[in-house]
């Protein structure tokens, strides 16, 4: 069963970013997250054998969840990530090279954006989702404002310093998802403790939109 993004993104709008995982122990990761209700899944390209593990994932998660990279820098990185299985493609940055190649092969592109002028460039070439990054150097205040003007149906995901207690004032300014990093995966955490850590970010979401 394939699975589209704006199914996954209504299912669930936060994206796992998972950090330094390894090859050897991304599949039971990737479970427990969508056991406990994700349906988005990054692996950052400076992960070890990052590509490994995003075939691993795309294969495993195949219907289920929709899986990709994140810290994609270049063009070649995104042949390179669509090689692997991965349909994501997530940057810390507006790159309009990276957008638009991700456009062109029909993947989902997700670049970060500090300012309007990046959101709207980004949005010119090719972006399906932006994510406001480091959102630690933002405020809701500031998302609300360029919700103003930034398209209404544009998913806006918040990213940097989320955790499932402060995700309210950023929905009531406009944010439509997360990407969560540290405070859902570190380095050398079990599967156990991503699922933890998963249904805790899960319940919050849902608290909010209670």
């Amino acid at each position: 069963m394939n699975l589209d993004f704006a199914t996954a993104f209504a299912r669930c709008p936060l994206v796992a970013i998972l950090r330094g995982v390894r090859p050897d122990e991304v599949e039971p990761i990737g479970d427990a997250l969508v056991d406990a209700g994700f349906s988005l899944v990054e692996v950052p390209m400076n992960s070890p054998d990052p590509l490994d593990s995003i075939g691993r994932l795309a294969r495993r998660l195949e219907g289920r969840a929709l899986v990709g990279a994140g810290t994609v820098l270049t063009p070649d990185q995104v042949d390179a990530v669509q090689q692997a299985g991965g349909q994501l493609i997530i940057s810390p940055n507006s790159d309009q090279s990276v957008i638009g190649r991700s456009a062109q092969a029909g993947l989902i592109s997700m670049p970060g954006y500090f300012t309007p002028t990046e959101a709207f460039a980004a949005v010119q070439a090719g972006a399906r989702a932006l994510k406001l990054f480091p959102a630690e150097a933002a405020t809701p205040a500031v998302l609300k404002a360029q919700r103003a003007v930034l398209p209404k149906d544009l998913p806006i995901l918040v990213v940097g310093g989320i955790n499932p207690g402060n995700m309210a004032p950023w929905i009531a300014a406009g944010a439509d998802g997360f990407g969560l990093g540290s405070a859902l995966y570190k380095p050398g955490a079990s599967a156990a403790d991503v699922s933890e850590a998963a249904q805790a970010f899960v319940r919050g979401w849902r608290a909010v939109l209670a």
